[in-house]
């Protein structure tokens, strides 16, 4: 499992973070099989889906940041609990459309800024 890396010592949350992030990349190019890319990436930023787009490829760059760059493992998990919830309203998103879109995106948006600002 997964989590199983979060005890070693040292690197545990590095690792963590390093495959959490991949294997949410994993998962959108697997999405990329059953429409096609060009038709995947013309409908994640159609108008209706293009924050909750940016928001998710945020958290995934911001995810890789700070376990490279900032050398901040709180924030790496934090970020991780975000990707996880920006990945889960992005995918609401894309498969309800709109029904849920503004209330996911202002409670997420909300919580980036808060993470953001730690």
């Amino acid at each position: 499992s997964q989590l199983s890396l979060l005890f070693i010592p040292h690197t545990g949350i590095k690792l963590f973070a390093i495959f959490y992030t991949l294997g949410n990349i994993a998962a959108l190019a697997s999405t990329c099989f059953l429409m096609g890319p060009l038709k995947q990436l013309k409908r994640m930023f159609e108008p209706t889906r293009l924050i909750a787009t940016i928001v998710m490829l945020l958290c995934l760059i911001l995810t890789l940041c700070a376990v490279f760059w900032w050398h901040k493992k709180g924030l790496a998990i934090i970020f991780c609990i975000l990707q996880f919830l920006a990945m889960t309203c992005w995918q609401l998103i894309y498969s309800l459309f709109t029904a849920v879109s503004f209330p996911c995106l202002e409670t997420l948006l909300q919580l980036l800024w808060l993470a953001l600002n730690v």
